[in-house]
């Protein structure tokens, strides 16, 4: 396979297990774990769990992802998009209200092969870094229900230094304007569960709220109207400790100028506790 699924665009030649692009990764899914989850937004997570699917390897490198033993290095294990459907047939029976992708960009094509084995009757999340090619989007129309992308940056600088994702701004928004023209405006059951929509997320960086707040008026400007959820669950992982700015939990006072910006806004959303910044919120990766 040549692979130009993200933006990287690398051309890349991926056999089942390895590839020579940016992730490193085959076409097989690598997957961590596959397990209820209750820590995502209320409407998504609810009572019983969103059904989480946590794909190894992402299209970006951010160096201080909580995930990073599976996002940047690749942990996990392979199986088929046979096994795949199994899975979202199992978390399915288990009652969960969705069946969530989380960082599935490098698996499409076997993503949509395992829809064409089993296809859940509940909806289906995907769940990004929000750097994602408007093109691969667009062969998932139809398949999604719901998009979670996060929306990191207002600045390309911080995104190259931090994530290796050039041009991200410019990248993000063409890609949250493609997902929200698929879901269209959010809807709701009777229990407050989204079943259709687009929720953008942003997390605040320590020493780094001058990139939150231009976040905030790039997404009250392009996507008036959408769900933001702001995020203050950061705790320095990966290679964070390389960074000085970055080798530190946000601060209340960091995280209240962020949340009462993004209160004078018009916009509607979620807003976290700082008492997510805990480990004990971080998976277990049981591959």
């Amino acid at each position: 396979m040549i692979c130009n699924l993200c933006p990287h665009s690398c051309s890349a030649d991926r056999g089942e297990r390895s590839g020579s692009g940016f992730c490193r990764l085959g076409t097989l899914p690598k997957v961590a774990r596959i397990a209820p989850h209750m820590w995502e937004e209320p409407c998504i997570s609810g009572t019983r769990g969103s059904g989480a699917v946590f794909f190894s390897g992402c299209t970006m490198r951010c160096v201080f992802c909580q995930n990073y033993e599976i996002s940047a290095e690749n942990n996990g294990v392979f199986i088929t998009p046979a096994r795949l459907a199994d899975e979202f047939k199992r978390l399915e029976d288990t009652g969960v209200h969705n069946i969530s992708l989380i960082s599935p960009t490098p698996y499409v094509d076997a993503i949509v092969e395992a829809f064409g084995i089993y296809r859940p009757n509940i909806p289906i999340v995907y769940n990004c870094g929000g750097y994602e090619s408007v093109e691969t989007l667009q062969r998932l129309e139809g398949y999604i229900d719901i998009y979670l992308p996060d929306f990191k940056y207002s600045d390309d600088a911080l995104a190259l230094e931090y994530s290796g994702a050039p041009g991200y701004v410019e990248t993000a928004t063409a890609a949250i304007a493609e997902m929200l023209r698929q879901t269209g405006e959010a809807a709701f059951d009777g229990d407050g569960m989204m079943t259709r929509g687009t929720i953008v997320r942003h997390l605040v960086l320590p020493n780094h709220t001058r990139n939150s707040l231009g976040v905030i008026d790039i997404t009250e400007r392009e996507f008036p109207g959408v769900y933001l959820s702001l995020m203050g669950q950061y705790i320095p992982h990966g290679k964070a400790a390389e960074y000085p700015k970055l080798n530190r939990k946000i601060t209340s006072r960091e995280y209240r100028k962020v949340r009462d910006y993004l209160f004078s806004t018009e916009l509607d959303g979620f807003v976290q506790e700082l008492s997510s910044a805990d480990e004990k919120y971080v998976p277990e990766w049981d591959y």
